[in-house]
């Protein structure tokens, strides 16, 4: 048992209840590690999935509890089963054994005094691969500080810019000012991106090289999905996806973002959003993402100076990244 787990205070929501006596706070969650699915994952940023996948663990519960999570069920702990701390360093060991980029931790911010200490006795035991922190970045600085060292890669969200949008939707009025310092304490961790050129040479390439990489192959017309590197090693990715009818939002939130980092960190801008059944009282996000809308948007990115940035292709729906939530591998 950890004392942060006794007046838990680890997210914004600062619950105060004492989870290590089984009392669950706004993430649903004890000091128990509850997960569902611990398996190679190809549906990250490409230089995060790479070619063999990213070893992702989906832990269960969360402190956003967003209305359009496409991960409803292990969000709200609908799905979930319990791991000790040996059991998760060992999965994180056996993730290693499958050839997996990295170590994918998937909303772990309620658990994290105990991934900790289960990546600590990894480490001791041989993992040695990235460890990659998923997170909504509705975090609190304090409770980031206990990752430091052991994190390479931060990949957050930046959902919303407006408080009245964050509260409606996710119930969190503070969430882009908290998202904001956290981002901000990310960055200090773990510094710019840094890329792996390729398996064989493990050389460490800048931003700028591997998007002269990106260019090249679009200009061969290569495959991204079957080119092997570059990988992301060190740095923070932050994502935004856009939904739907809220582009003024997405917009200020990757102006903000840009002006705040400029091209310390990369941007993922994404059109995946797909309306889940969670969304029946919220008429005006039961439907996807205007097409026009997104070109906009990246048009927009694009005219403000982003460099730095992952888009997505058309036709792609939330649905096509959902895995299956069946205890594999846990």
């Amino acid at each position: 048992m950890f004392k942060e787990y006794e007046n838990c205070m680890l997210c914004p929501r600062k619950c105060g209840i004492n989870r290590n006596k089984d009392e669950k706070g706004y993430c649903g969650e004890t000091s128990r590690i509850m997960a569902a699915r611990a398996a190679l994952h190809f549906w990250e940023e490409p230089c995060i999935s790479g070619t063999k996948g990213s070893g992702a663990v989906f832990f269960s519960g969360c402190n956003m509890r967003c209305v359009f999570c496409q991960n409803y069920d292990i969000a709200r702990g609908n799905v979930q089963k319990e791991i000790s701390i040996e059991r998760l360093s060992e999965i994180f060991l056996e993730l290693q054994e499958q050839n997996a980029e990295n170590i994918n931790l998937v909303t772990p911010t309620h658990f994290v005094p105990s991934i900790v200490r289960a990546l600590e006795i990894a480490k001791r035991n041989g993992l040695n691969i990235p460890v990659v922190y998923n997170t909504s970045a509705y975090e609190e600085v304090e409770t980031l500080k206990m990752m430091d060292g052991l994190v390479d890669i931060y990949l957050p969200d930046c959902k919303y810019y407006d408080a009245a949008l964050s509260q409606k939707y996710s119930g969190a009025k503070d969430y882009f000012e908290k998202s904001q310092s956290a981002i901000e304490e990310m960055l200090r961790q773990v510094g710019v991106c840094k890329f792996i050129e390729n398996s064989e040479n493990k050389k460490i390439i800048s931003a700028n090289e591997y998007n002269d990489l990106i260019m090249s192959m679009e200009e061969t017309d290569e495959d991204c999905d079957d080119y092997n590197g570059p990988k992301l090693s060190k740095g923070v990715i932050v994502r935004h996806m856009m939904l739907p009818g809220n582009i003024e939002d997405s917009k200020n939130v990757i102006k903000y973002i840009h002006d705040k980092f400029g091209n310390d960190i990369f941007i993922s801008i994404m059109n995946q959003y797909t309306p889940m059944k969670t969304v029946s009282n919220f008429p005006e996000l039961n439907m996807k993402v205007d097409k026009n809308d997104y070109e906009n948007l990246i048009d927009y990115a694009i005219d403000i100076g982003i460099e730095n940035a992952f888009i997505q292709g058309d036709d792609t729906s939330s649905e096509s990244f959902i895995p299956a939530f069946d205890f594999r591998g846990i």
